[in-house]
């Protein structure tokens, strides 16, 4: 039996509790089991950031478990200045045991200091929050979720589940992680490297006249995707459809099929393909050298990082 204290305050996003806890309680119909208990400083009733009303044990009676983790909230920061509960994190850190967090729990990992010198996750709307304030921290603003030497980070509220899939993954085997994904119904452990951000998603708004268009070409990013087919896709001149399209995403439509390669070659990668040359083929650059620099335009480094990161976990 794996012992989880999830670690409430005032104010924590519900999601970013239940989420996990519910995969740790799922796990244990495959034979894989969890306790999972909800503690807070001095235990009671706290409240959500929804209004949620829940029960807890007070921290110091939930310390011997296997994993700490700290859900987020829209004001962590509170929670994150109160010594007593930082102290509490530290040793439970010190003593080997696993911490994580999810969301902007990270700044209260961090308030322990027990992000200085390690990579982190948070979600995308806190990394410059939390580099500002942590810049000892290596703040990943990609990856949904992160494990540096026993402290694991993620991103928002869904990414939870996925920390504490790799987590089950990790004590108990893929199959058994596999098994709890599919009776969630949720994506059977994306890797924590997949980015945060969609590149249609980040370039269009559902009721954008040229959705479609982009989601037509993602289908097709091997194939020749000039300005003119593009256009011809649109029924528009060149000139019109260069215009419309960049008022309406914020970027050429060049540019925007090579963030869509890049997003597509990124995610290839990290699924483990044997052959960046055949990336970059099956993906629209033609070549590696090509898609190297459009990787370095585009995310600032280049496409073996993804792989580095993959292997690293």
């Amino acid at each position: 039996m794996s012992r989880v204290t999830i670690l409430v305050y005032d104010g924590f996003q519900i999601l970013d509790a239940t989420g996990p806890a519910a995969a740790f309680e799922i796990a244990g119909h495959f034979g894989a089991p969890y306790s999972v208990r909800l503690a807070a400083l001095q235990g009671g009733r706290v409240t959500s950031s929804g209004g949620i009303v829940v029960e807890t044990v007070p921290l110091a009676e939930a310390l011997q478990c296997e994993l700490l983790l700290i859900p987020g909230a829209d004001k962590p920061l509170k929670a994150a200045r109160q010594p007593e509960l930082l102290a509490a994190i530290v040793d439970a850190a010190r003593s080997g045991r696993r911490v994580a967090s999810v969301c902007s729990g990270a700044f209260i990992l961090g308030a322990a200091g027990l992000l200085e010198g390690r990579r982190a996750a948070t979600h995308w709307a806190a990394v410059a929050e939390l580099k500002r304030r942590h810049p000892g921290t290596a703040v990943d603003a990609e990856s949904i979720f992160v494990e540096d030497r026993g402290v694991w980070t993620s991103a928002g509220v869904a990414a939870g589940i996925d920390l504490a899939l790799a987590l089950i993954g990790r004590d108990h085997g893929d199959e058994i992680a596999r098994k709890v994904a599919q009776k969630m119904v949720v994506y059977h452990r994306r890797p924590g490297t997949q980015s945060q951000h969609s590149a249609l998603l980040d370039m269009v708004t559902p009721d954008n006249r040229f959705a479609p268009l982009l989601a037509w070409a993602r289908g097709r990013l091997s194939e020749p995707l000039s300005v003119e087919r593009l256009a011809e896709k649109a029924a528009l001149s060149v000139r019109q459809f260069t215009r419309a399209f960049t008022e309406a995403t914020g970027v050429s439509p060049a540019k925007a099929i090579e963030r869509l390669r890049v997003e597509a070659a990124r995610a290839s990668i990290e699924a483990g393909a044997d052959s960046l040359e055949e990336v970059a083929r099956r993906t629209g650059f033609g070549n590696g050298d090509r898609m190297r620099r459009a990787f370095v335009r585009i995310t600032g480094q280049p496409p073996m990082v993804a792989r580095t990161r993959r292997a690293g976990g």
